[in-house]
């Protein structure tokens, strides 16, 4: 099985003009010419399951589409979609913020999905994606240190009782570096499927390991590999596993 999983930054892209004509201002522009390159690489990569960080629910820099249902109706797939905000969080009622999602998209039909939320942050979404021999959680992680500690707490209560074979990934914004996510592996059994702690972020200098997927022991790594790309400011993950437990 093949899993990509991109931090596509709404498809707002990268580059000097991302902050012309003030600081931030890239996440205000138009989307659509980003979107299709990374479409297109998505693609290109044939993957069974995509997680995707930070997509476009349908404001108005997407023209009101949805990015999660646009990319998978370009690849076939089937998605599931939530905003990554707390269920009743200030920000859902923020323009353009209340658009702002994490999704799976799957080649073979979801068994069942789960929308699950951390106690602690502004990004508290959790997804939960059962496929038929595999449990995929995807996350993205506060960017204050407290918050992250806290919800790596609540992230080790919803997989400790996991039967089945599971990977947990997203964008962890461990900005300390490894020992932020030490004492989850530990409790967890998780290994990373990214052996050699290679940088993901910036795209085009990555200096910081922000991005992971990790795997149960019920799953044997056969080939990682993170294509150089500066569609975003994170680099892709694209990892073959097959499910041995």
């Amino acid at each position: 099985m093949r899993f990509l999983l991109y931090n596509v930054r709404y498809g707002a892209g990268v580059g000097r003009r991302f902050h012309f004509p003030f600081p931030g201002s890239g996440y205000l522009k138009p989307t659509g010419a980003m979107l299709g390159h990374i479409i297109e690489f998505i693609r290109s990569q044939d993957p069974d399951v995509v997680g995707l960080v930070e997509v476009d629910g349908g404001s108005f820099r997407s023209r009101r589409k949805n990015q999660a249902e646009t990319i998978a109706a370009a690849l076939g797939h089937y998605h599931v979609y939530e905003s990554k905000y707390g269920e009743r969080s200030w920000v859902r009622f923020m323009p353009v913020a209340n658009r702002q999602m994490n999704a799976f998209l799957t080649r073979d039909a979801v068994q069942e999905q789960r929308f699950l939320y951390f106690d602690h942050g502004v990004k508290r979404l959790v997804i939960q994606l059962e496929l038929e021999s595999v449990t995929i959680f995807l996350v993205h992680l506060s960017i204050k240190f407290r918050h992250r500690q806290h919800q790596l707490c609540d992230l080790y209560s919803l997989v400790k009782n996991i039967k089945t074979p599971y990977l947990v990934a997203g964008d962890f914004n461990a900005f300390w570096g490894d020992p932020e996510i030490e004492l989850f592996l530990a409790a967890t059994g998780l290994k990373s499927a990214n052996r050699d702690g290679v940088p993901t972020y910036p795209s085009w200098a990555p200096k910081m390991e922000l991005d992971f997927i990790l795997h149960s022991p019920g799953i044997t790594i056969r080939h990682f590999e993170m294509p150089s790309l500066t569609f975003s400011d994170h680099l892709p993950l694209v990892c073959d596993f097959d499910v041995t437990g």
